[in-house]
């Protein structure tokens, strides 16, 4: 546990140094040189070819970031409430398959990047995105190493794992949002529509996560605990009733 301890420190460590590398300016480079530069980049905006890598890049981080992994965290929160084993086992194992996918992703849309755009990590999109793998890893790996319910180190392991599971999941929303800034200053694309889709489709998981919390509560607001007598008003006792209580109180 203690190395695991180390790994989770030393990951969170170097994704913050990448976050804060400065950025490497390249406006001392001669002009010819800035100029040839500008007009391959140019040429690589019209290229169709690249603009399906780029397209593809974004669609798999989507997938992993935007839809997968968050869809997995709020099936796991279902099984807070849930008793029964055989239930219990098919939304852990959905969970983990969940999870599993979005890595492989995730690692696809990484591999990619790697492969085929020019890292030179002079963007937020860039430095966050390597930062949000390396910590997409560590949080596979702290999910395969899971103790047993019960045992010394579960609530550590708890703690790490819901926090890298925070992280990745802000983390690979900023990205998301930071990608699609990237891809408009790359291609000169709009990107107001999958801002607004994308923005729609966070506000309504970010619901549907607080909801799950509230709705065990709302259906217990119509349920009468213990053996507490329920009391009719004024509006369920008949008058045949009414006259009773008046008889009595007059003797």
């Amino acid at each position: 546990m203690q190395v695991l301890r180390r790994l989770v420190f030393f990951t969170i460590h170097a994704s913050l140094f990448i976050l804060v590398l400065p950025l490497v300016s390249s406006s001392q480079e001669p002009s010819k040189t800035t100029s040839h530069a500008s007009k391959k980049d140019n040429n690589h905006k019209l290229s169709s070819k690249l603009m399906f890598e780029i397209t593809l890049h974004g669609f798999l981080l989507w997938a992993s970031m935007g839809f997968l992994m968050p869809v997995g965290i709020l099936v796991i929160r279902m099984s807070n409430r849930v008793e029964c084993g055989r239930r219990l086992k098919i939304l852990f194992y959905t969970h983990a398959i969940l999870q599993i996918l979005a890595v492989l992703i995730a690692t696809a849309g990484a591999v990619m990047s790697i492969k085929n755009f020019n890292n030179s990590f002079n963007n937020y999109h860039q430095r966050i995105g390597v930062a949000l793998y390396g910590i997409i890893w560590l949080q596979a790996l702290v999910g395969f190493v899971r103790p047993q319910r019960g045992s010394k180190g579960r609530s550590v392991w708890f703690f790490m794992h819901w926090l890298l599971g925070t992280a990745v999941c802000l983390l690979g929303v900023l990205n998301i949002y930071t990608g699609l800034q990237a891809y408009h200053e790359k291609t000169s694309r709009g990107i107001r529509f999958w801002t607004i889709i994308f923005t729609a489709e966070m506000s309504f998981l970010a619901f549907f996560y607080l909801f799950q919390d509230k709705w065990l509560h709302i259906q217990k607001q119509g349920v009468v605990l213990g053996n507490e007598p329920i009391m009719p008003n004024d509006q369920e006792i008949s008058p045949r009733d009414k006259q009773k209580e008046l008889k009595i109180l007059t003797c």
